[in-house]
């Protein structure tokens, strides 16, 4: 080897674990594309769904619900799932399921629309629990700003779920097509994920193995539940708003396209919160009072979309999806932060999407309901404010700077400043 080899040997090397680094952020990048589309791609067809497919009110419900009742349900077994089959292998098989139940989804009948719900409802779950455990472990140094990009992808896969599935649905005069296709960009994230089944661990920004945490520590620690409930507390307004503001606002006169573009619009303003939000919480001892402007700009959003003049909704979808990206990004950004290492990430990442997302799931469902039983959105509005305030409440004691640690079950360690 001469000394022009020798001298290019460990440049070559650094672009090799570059090269490597990037692509795993890329895959990290598709999976969380693809987590959010189900959630919010019903909602603009709704009404046609429920005629096409002889839905009843509260088989509409149900649909509106499942998914999110399932992301807590299935989130429990990810760290099993994946300390028996390697956090890859079992987001690989995530993918193939959520595939697979966007799938089903176009099929119109109430049986394989709700089996599809759950297909891609315990997909995303299990996929979802293991996300900020790899975020974690891989981009330590820079998990806040991953964290944030994590979300803003995840904004973005909701936007274009909310705002094309009823342009699809007319272009190919087929609710049924406009949801099926989402299988597709699923399948594509499945291709880019495949080179990482075999990954064989090393130092840099590839795949490590994550070492199991125990979840039962975590049912004592205070601190770990505030986070949960948080989590559960900001989802319930967000799956809200997935599942019902395009509803709502084709009750109040706008056409379905404007209104699938509006929650869109939501979505996508979500993306500067979500990457900005984080970053701007992680440099201060607390986060309570970014949880708390967060929440705040998020009521008042949703509240003026209920109420306010039809002439501004541009302005308060905008305002409400400042407030949504926030929120989530943060209760993500609590979880990485609380946490004192890689393995309590898997466990409190599990418990706070898992027994949270099984309270979120009573947004949607009571929202509904509600909206039935009184026949106006006046009740869902006053829901939204008592959960909004709660997850102030909670958020305020879940922001404080301590960390759950793995020495036992109800220990935290004050965070240096």
């Amino acid at each position: 080897m001469n000394d022009t080899t020798l001298r290019d040997y460990p440049s070559s090397q650094a672009a090799a674990s570059t090269a490597r680094g990037l692509g795993w952020a890329l895959a990290l990048v598709m999976v969380s594309f693809n987590l959010r589309p189900p959630f919010s791609n019903l909602a603009p067809v709704l009404p046609e769904v429920v005629r096409g497919a002889s839905l009843s009110g509260l088989e509409a419900n149900v649909l509106a619900m499942m998914p999110v009742l399932c992301l807590g349900v299935f989130g429990f077994i990810a760290p099993r799932l994946a300390g028996r089959f390697g956090t890859e292998r079992t987001i690989f098989l995530a993918l193939l399921t959520l595939a697979a139940g966007n799938l089903l989804r176009g099929l119109a009948a109430f049986p394989p629309l709700l089996l599809g719900t759950i297909a891609a409802g315990a997909a995303i779950g299990v996929a979802g629990v293991l996300m900020p455990t790899l975020i974690k472990r891989d981009f330590a140094r820079n998990a806040s700003l991953v964290t944030g990009i994590y979300t803003m992808t995840m904004s973005i896969g909701a936007a274009s779920g909310a705002g094309t599935t009823a342009p699809l649905s007319q272009m190919f005069g087929s609710w049924q097509i406009a949801l099926a296709i989402w299988a597709a960009p699923v399948v594509l994230a499945v291709l880019i994920w495949l080179p990482y089944l075999r990954q064989t661990p090393s130092s840099g920004n590839t795949p490590q193995p994550v070492t199991r945490y125990r979840i039962g520590k975590l049912w004592r620690n205070a601190l770990a539940w505030q986070v949960t409930l948080y989590m559960g507390l900001q989802g319930a307004i967000s799956f809200i708003v997935f599942s019902w503001l395009a509803p709502l606002l084709r009750d109040r006169g706008i056409d379905p396209v404007t209104a699938g573009i509006l929650v869109s619009v939501t979505m996508l303003v979500q993306i500067s919160t979500a990457l900005a939000a984080p970053v701007i919480a992680s440099r201060r001892r607390s986060q309570g009072s970014s949880v708390a402007i967060a929440m705040v700009t998020t009521l008042i959003g949703f509240l003026c979309c209920l109420y306010a003049p039809l002439q501004l909704v541009w302005l308060w979808t905008a305002l409400l999806g400042l407030g949504l990206g926030a929120c989530f990004s943060l209760g993500l950004t609590l979880i990485v932060l609380r946490s004192a290492d890689a393995k309590v990430s898997v466990g409190l990442s599990s418990m706070a999407q898992s027994v949270g997302y099984i309270i979120s799931a009573s947004g949607p469902l009571f929202a509904g309901l509600f909206r039935d039983w009184t026949g106006s959105w006046s009740a869902a509005g006053w829901l939204v404010i008592v959960i909004g305030m709660l997850a102030i409440a909670v958020g305020l004691f879940a922001g404080r700077a301590l960390e759950v640690t793995s020495e036992g079950s109800t220990e935290v360690q004050q965070k240096q400043a």
